[in-house]
């Protein structure tokens, strides 16, 4: 059987403290993104909305055109400025998010006062250590929650959801999937890249204080416990000061849903080794991909090309 990581990685989750001053903050990513390759990392992810405040107010002000591809210096400084840390770091580079502006689509816009309104996403970018552009994820399943006396959210206000899965191949190791926060808690996603052949199931997320503390190691465990893979969770660090309170504990877990290293609220980088051979190990001692009964209940996987 082929190995579904073929050598062993070392990963790096940065959990970046955000400002409200954009160049700061691509200025800080870079500095974490170098210490982490110093510090012998392959994969570096940086976290959700890492060059701006999280907020549906902040979204268009900070939103980049992103397409057509390569965008200029002035259309998208983020997106060149995480193509030069990925080559010169070199390192697998999963760029957190960054909200995106599209043009107006005449058929998927609502028209107000006969204007268009520009589209917004919630959109991951993924460079290889030359630089390349090698995946883009846009938040599929957008964060729209009202628990009554503790938090009510509403990205749709601001954001269009994507509608593809994100499944890269990093030739020297193998296929990783990229998703963002609230992806995390369809299993669905994670379950058709672990089947496509995923080897790690990433989430740069800005969980809250509320769902933080119930949720965040639960959804991380359990995705990797479901599909016997690695999984990452990368957050900001936490700010008071903000608006919006990130819960921080970006961690690593393992395919058997051990955890691998942690971090607390504040800003830190979290180095991990993902063991080659790991994942087979856990998978002939409790072997899920051989049991399912798919004569049952349909392959959730099934004619979803990625």
């Amino acid at each position: 059987m082929t190995a579904i990581l073929k050598k062993s990685v070392k990963l790096a989750l940065i959990q970046l403290a955000t400002t409200a001053d954009k160049t700061a903050n691509l200025t800080r990513a870079r500095a974490k993104v170098l210490e982490a390759s110093r510090a012998g990392a392959n994969i570096v992810v940086l976290p959700e909305c890492f060059n701006s405040p999280y907020g549906t107010k902040y979204f268009p002000q900070y939103a980049e055109t992103l397409l057509p591809s390569p965008p200029t210096k002035e259309q998208s400084p983020t997106f060149h400025a995480l193509s030069e840390m990925a080559k010169e770091a070199r390192v697998y580079l999963v760029g957190g998010s960054i909200p995106e502006r599209s043009a107006p689509d005449s058929e998927k816009n609502d028209e107000k006062d006969g204007e268009k309104k520009d589209t917004l996403y919630n959109t991951s970018l993924t460079f290889s250590p030359t630089g390349e552009l090698l995946g883009t994820h846009r938040k599929i399943h957008l964060f729209d929650i009202d628990i009554p006396g503790k938090i009510r959210f509403k990205e749709s206000d601001a954001l269009t959801p994507g509608d593809k899965l994100t499944v890269i191949d990093l030739p020297e190791y193998g296929k990783i999937t990229v998703a963002i926060c609230y992806d995390i808690r369809f299993p669905e996603l994670g379950m058709i890249a672990a089947r496509k052949g995923a080897f790690l199931l990433l989430y740069p997320g800005a969980f809250n204080m509320t769902t933080g503390a119930l949720h965040w190691e639960l959804q991380a465990r359990a995705r990797a416990m479901d599909n016997q893979v690695f999984v990452g969770l990368c957050s900001p660090a936490r700010d008071m000061e903000a608006e919006y309170h990130a819960w921080g504990h970006s961690m690593a877990v393992d395919p058997n849903a051990e955890v691998l290293g942690s971090l607390e609220e504040k800003e830190g980088v979290l180095m991990t080794e993902l063991k080659a051979g790991r994942i087979e190990e856990v998978r002939k001692g409790i072997p899920l991909y051989t049991q399912r009964r798919f004569d049952v209940y349909k392959d959730v996987s099934e004619g979803v090309d990625v």
